[in-house]
């Protein structure tokens, strides 16, 4: 059996529940301000306009983008059957990724951004990230090209997808030609796709790794694996254009992003029905990362409703720009793919140290307050934007009674977003602890 370093897998886990930690107080103080203004007011980088930039850059990459890289290297190589093509390459790549962050950081705290929605890194740091995303796809693609196993597995399609499709979207939607309305088309085909080619891929792969693995049983079906990811291949590229409906587009292209974003039930329910379908039988004495996976197929199915139902105008032109899309936003981000990667992380990192989670009592608190932390912030937004579209609608109501009307469900995120910070720094310090280990604790069980 090839025996595997996973030097960078670990660094990068670790990393990644370090900037985790770090943005998620940053969505706490945020949440905070809508409560009470004045909160940590007079200081300019902490500024809304700033931290929310800080905060949504953060969790992308900063945790989850990070994460998603760590589990890659962890899952690569056992499908390939040989080592990653090189560790210290993957070390590079992540020292790289913190100069990224930690610039990010610096240039967004005093307010040099580009000014565009999930865009707003500055120049220098774009091809910076260009230079790691480059890094990342050798380390990976050099890896499958040795493998030994002729056949690839589902996780190694999406994977390979993900570098292709994050590549594409990342320079053309960073080239600076764009102005005026293709500017702002450009901006949101890149910010849906961000969700759609990058964390959905990569999220589906560490899914369909890892649930075989936690549950033991087979996956339900490889023919479904593929008919999701080609049809993620084909119509999830066209319809970023559904958030700008009722904007200065032509109306055919709203109209054709609407009708792709519809098709994107049939990659969601391949997904969904292989993972119920390859967990069945194990939900009842379900474990923790059976139970982070459970939980994040069933957010994804979710929002993967909401998504095509809100791009039907009859629908966009109550919830568009209101709280209830920040609600949706979240579901895929924290409810789908972080609820991935943290069963990831918990699945993987015992096994690369030969030693248990250093407490799965933590694990399972961390894991109820994440949910039911996430359910109050998502429902009370979805609610409370569900009102505060109607009551834009209404001209009799003044936009300052929207935002007083918005009070009770903004105490609500507040108390739920307390929650979720809880669970994040019960993660952390499991992770800390485990990494650490205890000295006498046994070996983690084999993985067949």
């Amino acid at each position: 059996m090839e025996q595997h370093e996973d030097k960078s897998a670990r660094w990068f886990m670790y990393t990644s529940v370090l900037f985790f930690l770090v943005t998620i107080l940053i969505g706490l103080i945020m949440s905070i301000r809508f409560i009470a203004p004045e909160f940590l007011g007079g200081i300019a980088s902490l500024s809304h306009g700033r931290i929310r930039a800080i905060h949504t850059n953060g969790v992308l990459f900063g945790w989850l983008l990070a994460a998603d890289m760590g589990l890659c290297y962890y899952l690569v190589p056992r499908l390939a059957g040989v080592r990653l093509f090189s560790e210290k390459l993957g070390m590079a790549t992540l020292g790289l990724w913190v100069v990224i962050i930690l610039g990010a950081v610096v240039t967004l705290g005093i307010g040099d951004t580009q000014g565009k929605e999930y865009l707003e890194l500055d120049m220098a740091l774009d091809i910076l990230v260009t230079i790691a995303w480059v890094m990342f796809a050798i380390n990976i693609f050099a890896t499958i090209a040795r493998r030994k196993y002729e056949n690839m597995y589902a996780s190694l399609w999406y994977v390979m997808g993900t570098i292709l499709w994050t590549a594409i979207l990342w320079i053309v939607a960073n080239l600076p030609v764009y102005a005026g309305v293709n500017d702002a088309n450009v901006n949101w085909w890149f910010g849906h796709n961000a969700v759609g080619l990058i964390f959905t891929p990569v999220g589906l792969a560490i899914a369909y790794y890892f649930i075989p693995k936690a549950t033991g049983n087979p996956l339900y079906s490889h023919k479904l694996s593929l008919i999701g990811f080609w049809t993620i291949a084909f119509l999830y590229i066209w319809n970023g254009a559904h958030h700008i409906l009722f904007g200065p587009i032509p109306t055919w292209l709203q109209t054709v992003a609407i009708l792709f974003s519809i098709s994107l039930l049939i990659p969601v329910w391949t997904a969904v029905t292989n993972f119920y379908g390859t967990m069945r039988g194990k939900w009842a004495q379900a474990n923790t990362v059976v139970k982070f996976f459970l939980a994040g197929t069933t957010f994804y199915l979710l929002t993967c409703f909401q998504g095509p139902m809100h791009s039907l105008r009859t629908v966009n032109q109550i919830v568009s720009k209101t709280d209830w899309i920040v609600g949706h936003a979240h579901m895929a981000v924290f409810g789908a793919f972080s609820f991935f990667a943290m069963g990831g992380i918990y699945f993987s990192l015992p096994r690369m140290l030969k030693r248990p989670v250093f407490s799965e009592k933590l694990a399972e608190w961390h894991f109820w307050l994440s949910f039911v932390g996430f359910l109050g912030f998502a429902i009370s937004l979805w609610i409370g934007g569900f009102v505060q579209g109607l009551q834009w609608m209404d001209y009799r109501i003044s936009f300052l009674d929207t935002v007083k009307a918005m009070f009770p469900y903004y105490l609500v995120r507040m108390f739920s977003a307390i929650l979720m910070v809880a669970a994040q720094l019960m993660f952390a310090y499991n992770v800390l602890r485990t990494a650490r280990g205890n000295g006498h604790a046994p070996a983690a069980p084999a993985v067949a």
